[in-house]
């Protein structure tokens, strides 16, 4: 992954809006589908809570852990990302660091309550560099949780993901890593979490349209 991909992939991405169906300034969604699936109640935090947010990209869903009363903490490699973060969330209190996902987790003294992606750093960083380190900065029992697109059927493990750019520019490429929800289960199970759950979130109805996987573990 390059901070070139993800500051063009930061330019495509549509603003959050100003409130969601429900009226609320800040809301989580797990999904690419707006007013839709789950909430942070996945993440079981509240006050006082430490949550790191991996690829928090505009900040929309940390901003949320913030108002919960949790210390929000965000990394991600695109500046652009961060500064957007910055800059619609000024008052609510987000840490922020641009790093590598693995790197920030190998260096950082902090553990956290939960450590979540929303198709975020989880999806485009190899697990077996990823997952230790992850729970190694969780407390015990934290929950780390991510959500990503569904594997395509029989393209499994390490797969190249396109950022387009202009008509007359090739495509970004960065690396990607898909597996079926119960190859997902065992994986974690393999890095020492426990009662590790994986399961897809069917779409809202519309064609074209495919569902979110969301797993979670603890540690």
């Amino acid at each position: 992954m390059t901070d070139t991909a993800w500051d063009t992939y930061s330019k495509q991405k549509p603003e959050r809006r100003p409130t969601n169906a429900a009226g609320e300034t800040t809301w989580f969604n797990w999904t690419q589908y707006p007013d839709h699936g789950p909430g942070a109640e996945l993440l079981g935090i509240g006050p006082g809570a430490s949550v790191l947010d991996l690829g928090c990209g505009k900040g929309g869903n940390l901003a949320h852990a913030a108002a919960l009363g949790a210390r929000a903490v965000g990394v991600d490699v695109s500046l652009a990302q961060l500064k957007a973060a910055e800059a619609r969330w000024a008052d609510a209190g987000l840490v922020l660091h641009r790093a590598d996902a693995v790197r920030f987790l190998e260096e950082t003294g902090e553990h956290f309550d939960a450590v979540y992606s929303v198709f975020g750093a989880v999806w485009f960083t190899d697990p077996e560099q990823l997952l230790p380190a992850v729970r190694k900065r969780l407390k015990p029992a934290g929950m780390f949780a991510f959500s990503q697109r569904p594997a395509i059927e029989d393209c499994y493990g390490c797969q190249a993901s396109y950022i387009n750019r202009s008509e007359d520019e090739d495509p970004l490429v960065v690396k990607r890593w898909d597996y079926e929800p119960e190859r997902w289960v065992t994986i974690l199970r393999e890095h020492g979490f426990t009662a590790a759950t994986a399961r897809v979130v069917p779409s809202p109805p519309g064609p074209r349209k495919v569902g979110t996987l969301i797993v979670r573990a603890n540690a």
